[in-house]
């Protein structure tokens, strides 16, 4: 078994990666980090705690080990920009979200050194994946994947203003039907207490984009949560919070489900 990843199978047709809750560095890496990159700023925290109901739902999970600053799970393995002409984070991240050095000078990763860590790190990962998604359309007919991830609010590296709370990617309509997205869209909208988006600054990054196939019956989406709805302002888990967004995820979750079937 990878020391990648920690999976769980579940009983049903859903797949929820988690591809940047991984807290572990390498020493030798973690050793030509800078001070603040070794504080791991830019990690999707505590996502795995925020759905810690999915096992009573039946759902697989999926959960990096190590951090986007080893290897970034969610990127291209040829390192092809998701988003071109605008600002964004290479497979072996060498800048924070800040755009501040994540290396100490003349550290940063090599060719070579950067191949290795996509096949040590990268490549399990998918596998993976790959693996739980097809095992999961040979029982169902079909199979769901849900990309799950959060960041702060406010990035202006990457988008101007303030972030939704919900930021909907299905790589508009291609990586599942429009109609998905546009259910869950109307379910934060009736519960009154979020603002949520389709296809905004975030579209969904690889996986979503590799492994939703519509006409092979795999249907990917990606959430990028603002961990404004459940962390507090100085970056700690914040219980009040999580417990009013949570049942919202769930019910999110159990649509999904039921949108599958």
């Amino acid at each position: 078994m990878s020391d990648v990843y920690t999976f769980s199978q579940g009983t049903g047709p859903l797949l929820v990666s988690m591809p940047h809750v991984g807290l572990n560095v390498p020493a030798d890496i973690g050793a030509l980090l800078t001070e603040q990159a070794q504080a791991l700023p830019d990690t999707d925290w505590y996502v795995d705690k925020l759905y810690d109901f999915l096992p009573d739902l039946g759902v697989s999970t999926l959960r990096a080990n190590y951090s986007r600053y080893v290897v970034d799970l969610n990127r291209a393995p040829d390192n092809s920009s998701l988003y071109p002409g605008q600002s964004v984070t290479e497979i072996c991240p060498t800048t924070l979200f800040t755009c501040e050095p994540l290396y100490k000078p003349n550290c940063e990763p090599s060719a070579e050194q950067v191949r290795q860590r996509v096949e040590q790190y990268w490549l399990p990962y998918h596998q993976k994946i790959s693996a739980e998604l097809q095992r999961i359309k040979r029982q169902f007919g079909y199979a769901l994947l849900w990309d799950a991830h959060s960041i702060k609010n406010q990035v202006p590296r990457f988008f101007e203003g303030t972030l939704p709370d919900f930021n909907w990617g299905n790589a508009d309509g291609t990586a599942s039907s429009p109609a998905l997205a546009e259910s869950m869209q109307q379910q934060i909208k009736a519960h009154g207490e979020y603002s949520s988006i389709i296809n905004g600054r975030f579209k969904g990054g690889y996986i979503t984009r590799h492994y939703g196939t519509p006409a092979n019956h795999i249907y990917a989406l990606q959430l990028e949560l603002s961990q404004n709805t459940y962390m507090s302002a100085d970056n700690s888990y914040c219980d009040k919070r999580a417990a009013q967004v949570k049942p919202l995820l769930k019910t999110l979750i159990e649509m999904m489900l039921t949108h599958g079937r």
